[in-house]
């Protein structure tokens, strides 16, 4: 049986692990990858952590002594569907869904390799050894210092710490159910060595096979919770039906308490100036992109991270007017800028293929970033999307054009674009972020017609 997920990649330090507010749940989660946070975990210092779900929020709304514990917790990690879809109603994307029967086994995998050791406590009894057997089999190098189930093992808080401080495990997980586990570590977790203690919930329970983990495609599909409601029917079917009902409705609730008129406004704009751009567009998508493969080798969309609102990466989407090596070729041309400041733009840039000048001139390479509009993540109007790099070495001033949402449109783009300076620019969008009105926004939005068909910038 085979437990080790696909992992996104190595380990990347960081030096403070993101974490995201979602006012639709009232609670901030890790929002990052899973090595991200693998790394911050396993970094020297004392850290507990818990995986939030539906369940888990329900929970919380009744149980003032769960909601305590869990908002002492220093990590919270969204875990499931439910979760990714009350982070949406607020236009959120977590960057990943860090459920534990994933994330625990490559926590582990990574743990093995650092030289640390793990305690398992939870579970019926003879769940706790099983489940130790098999991480074992799994994990090349996997040192289990103990392992106690949560039972008739579990009575006494103190003898439990003293066997885990003897073990000396650097990790301890605890398997005692949602909301007994959390109470259990705030209570206990100041007393225990470890570096990292962790309420995991059923999860030994998978590792130890005890529960049959859905098919790959069934995970992919996001449907997991449908399989195990039909494997225990009769004690999920309330949680997973009328608990992620009332989850939802209650994340909806608090997401309209904190809407405004103008945001309300905003995002009808929106959708309605995208979603008919997408349509009446639709035939210059279809000859662009044939163009493009035409004259050269290599997918007609470009992606590339992009920093918005608040400083959160997500993936623009472009149509591609450049050399498919591009990104390579970028340190190799940085001295051609036209433009001052941080922002690299070249007239002459040698990478720009024929059809990309075209595409660049009228700005039809910006056109799917609809998309990303429709998605939440930019709007019609606002400040351009810009770089990792470029934001690394933003003056302090300049973040203050984060907090609002890119846009496709906005003051810089109807001004001349790459013929505005960098330090220009941002005094432009400071401005709109301090000033932003719906009548603004359908003046610019009227402006760029008239920028769009004199070329000016751009390039």
């Amino acid at each position: 049986m085979t437990y080790l997920p696909t992992f996104d990649g190595p380990l990347t330090p960081v030096d403070t692990l993101r974490e995201t507010y979602l006012p639709s749940l009232r609670t901030t989660l890790v929002d990052a990858t899973t090595s991200e946070t693998i790394a911050t975990l396993l970094a020297p210092g004392r850290r507990r952590v818990n995986f939030m779900n539906a369940h888990c929020f329900n929970v919380m709304a009744r149980n003032r002594q769960y909601a305590a514990a869990v908002n002492s917790s220093d990590f919270l990690l969204p875990d499931g569907i439910g979760v990714a879809l009350a982070a949406k109603m607020t236009c959120h994307n977590l960057t990943a869904n860090l459920n534990g029967t994933d994330f625990i086994p490559a926590l582990l995998k990574e743990a093995a390799k650092m030289g640390k050791s793990v305690y398992l406590f939870g579970g019926t009894p003879g769940t706790a050894i099983k489940a130790a057997d098999n991480l074992i089999h799994e994990i090349p190098g996997l040192q289990i210092a103990g392992k106690r189930d949560g039972f008739a093992q579990a009575q006494n808080d103190a003898e439990i710490i003293a066997d885990i401080n003897a073990s000396g495990a650097d990790i301890v997980l605890v398997a005692l159910g949602v909301p007994m586990q959390e109470l259990w570590l705030q209570r206990n977790a100041p007393y225990i060595d470890a570096e990292l203690t962790m309420g995991v919930g059923a999860a030994l329970d998978f590792f130890a096979g005890n529960v049959t983990r859905a098919p790959a495609w069934v995970r992919k599909a996001k449907c997991e919770w449908v399989w195990r409601l039909a494997q225990e029917p009769r004690r999920l079917a309330k949680r997973y039906l009328q608990g992620n009902f009332s989850f939802l409705a209650r994340a909806a609730k608090h997401t309209a308490g904190t809407l405004t008129a103008a945001s309300v406004a905003n995002r009808i704009l929106d959708i309605t100036v995208s979603t008919a751009a997408l349509v009446l567009l639709s035939p210059i998508f279809a000859l662009t992109a044939l163009a493009i493969k035409i004259e050269s080798k290599g997918p007609a969309i470009f992606t590339q991270t992009r920093v918005g609102k608040n400083g959160r990466p997500f993936t623009m989407i472009k149509f591609r007017s450049m050399v498919t090596n591009a990104e390579a070729l970028r340190d190799d041309v940085l001295a051609q800028s036209d433009r001052e400041g941080i922002c690299f733009k070249s007239k002459s840039d040698p990478r720009i293929t024929r059809v990309g000048r075209f595409i660049r001139r009228t700005s039809i390479d910006e056109l799917p970033q609809i998309l990303n509009v429709l998605r939440g993540q930019m709007s019609i109007v606002g400040p351009r999307p810009a770089l990792p790099s470029e934001v690394d070495v933003y003056p302090k001033h300049a973040f203050g054009r984060l907090t609002v949402k890119p846009g496709i449109t906005g003051v810089w783009q109807v001004s001349g674009r790459a013929d505005v300076g960098f330090d220009q620019m941002i005094e432009m969008d400071l401005a709109y972020a301090s000033s932003r009105t719906i009548l603004l926004d359908l003046i610019l939005i009227g402006m760029t017609f008239r920028a769009v068909l004199s070329g000016r910038g751009a390039h």
